[in-house]
């Protein structure tokens, strides 16, 4: 694997790829640790996540310099990554010990009981838009159930990946972390082996649907955030300026490749015209605020989709192409009189591309941003509590926000739907992803 700097187009790596027999033996390792880590005592992992943490926290400069290189990332965006990272695993190693079943009411003489038990070995599959972040949830949550992990960081930042999953491997027993480096070919084979008990995956659609049929076929549980189109509805009596705000965080925060990045825009009317003139303005205050696009792949796929609209009626009221020079930067770009069939309308982006599309009225707004095949996100501004109350509960999305496009508590969990995925992320609700409950019944004998 070549990784290239986005910023210049320098080669920053290059990493042999983990052949099939070496993905092969450290399933077998993990397989082999999986018995004496499970009988750990959940205070041990627990302690284990929190030393690791520790580490992340102290290598955070080390870590975010890997990540800036590799994927493009702002330093402070990296930074911040890293500290959430550190905070998830903290937060696991709080909730594992804690983790816990129910008894239930039989009869007098005897004991029922559910427990949740590790499922054995957990393969993760973690993207490069957040690499610390998100990894840190998944192995947190596996690890502390007692599970062993074979973790394949994303190709496109394989030495943060690598650097973070060693921070924790060197915490713990030998065979309970094993890391691979290595492209979707290694993701696959992870994913058909028989010795895998559950794949938890983030990233694309096309990569998760392949994952959920191959372990479908052999029994083995998914864990998949896929792919969104995450819909962003602007009512009619807000301030147009802190919408248009509102909006630019939405869709170009971290150049656009955020997981709930904002990547469809129904505005009202009445709004209109104030909301897009604000709108193109942000554009221009983000422009020096981003980093690159994580490749020039992912510039060409943004540029693809922006021509579309273009050619299909869209007008351009900032950015819309790339400025001449080295690495993959792409301007923050206002697309207005979008229509739903637009690519850039109906497919992910993941680049910073606010398409806006206009509506008579809020209730047409809805009843589009509901017509997808995605059900990651959505947001809603608003200051009418009736529309808001209606928004989150006719969205069919895993996630909705009401006047705050980032928003939401520590703790909080995301289950996606449809196209994006299935299964609980993050919050203490990964930790019963990671598990599965066994009855017990126990009756005296010849009772």
């Amino acid at each position: 694997m070549t990784v290239l700097d986005p910023r210049t187009g320098d080669e920053v790596s290059r990493i042999p790829i983990t052949d099939a027999c070496s993905c092969a033996q450290a399933v077998r390792r993990a397989r082999a640790a999986a018995p004496g880590w499970a009988r750990t005592p959940a205070a041990e992992r627990a302690a284990a996540l929190t030393k690791a943490a520790a580490a992340v926290r102290a290598a955070a400069d080390e870590l975010a310099e890997l990540n800036e290189r590799e994927t493009g990332k702002t330093r402070d965006d990296a930074l911040g990554g890293v500290d959430a990272g550190a905070g998830t695993l903290v937060q696991y190693a709080e909730l594992g010990p804690l983790h816990r079943g129910r008894s239930l009411h039989g009869s007098w003489s005897a004991t029922d009981l559910m427990l949740p038990e590790p499922r054995g070995v957990v393969a993760v599959l973690t993207p490069w838009n957040d690499p610390v972040a998100v990894a840190a949830g998944l192995l947190g949550a596996a690890l502390v159930t007692g599970n062993t992990v074979v973790h394949k960081p994303s190709e496109r930042c394989p030495a943060t990946g690598r650097r973070f999953a060693e921070l924790l491997a060197e915490r713990l027993p030998d065979g309970v972390l094993e890391i691979l480096d290595g492209d979707g070919s290694v993701g696959a084979q992870l994913a058909s082996v028989a010795d895998v008990d559950v794949v938890a995956h983030v990233g694309s659609t096309a990569t998760g649907t392949a994952i959920a049929r191959v372990c479908a076929e052999r029994g083995a549980k998914t864990v998949l955030e896929n792919g969104g189109n995450d819909a962003l509805v602007v009512d009619a009596g807000v301030d147009p300026r802190w919408a248009a705000e509102q909006a630019a965080l939405g869709a170009f925060a971290n150049a656009g490749q955020i997981c709930v990045s904002l990547e469809r825009v129904f505005v009202v009317e009445s709004l209109a015209e104030a909301f897009l003139d604000e709108l193109a303005t942000q554009a221009d205050v983000w422009a020096d605020r981003i980093g690159p696009l994580v490749d020039r792949r992912q510039r060409d796929v943004v540029q693809d989709q922006v021509d579309d609209a273009v050619a299909n009626g869209a007008r351009v009221l900032a950015g819309g192409a790339p400025q001449p020079g080295p690495g993959s930067f792409y301007p923050p770009t206002v697309l207005a009189d979008c229509t739903a069939k637009m690519l850039v309308f109906c497919e992910e982006t993941f680049g910073p591309v606010a398409p806006v599309r206009v509506v008579p009225d809020f209730d047409t707004a809805l009843r589009e941003a509901a017509d997808d095949r995605y059900g990651l996100a959505a947001t809603v501004l608003t200051a009418d509590m009736g529309h808001a109350q209606e928004a989150w509960r006719a969205l069919p999305v895993g996630t909705v926000k009401i006047n705050d496009v980032f928003g939401g508590a520590p703790g909080g969990a995301s289950q996606p739907r449809r196209a994006s995925g299935n299964g609980f992320g993050f919050g203490p609700e990964l930790l019963d992803e990671m598990t599965a409950m066994k009855v017990v019944h126990w009756s005296p004998p010849g009772g």
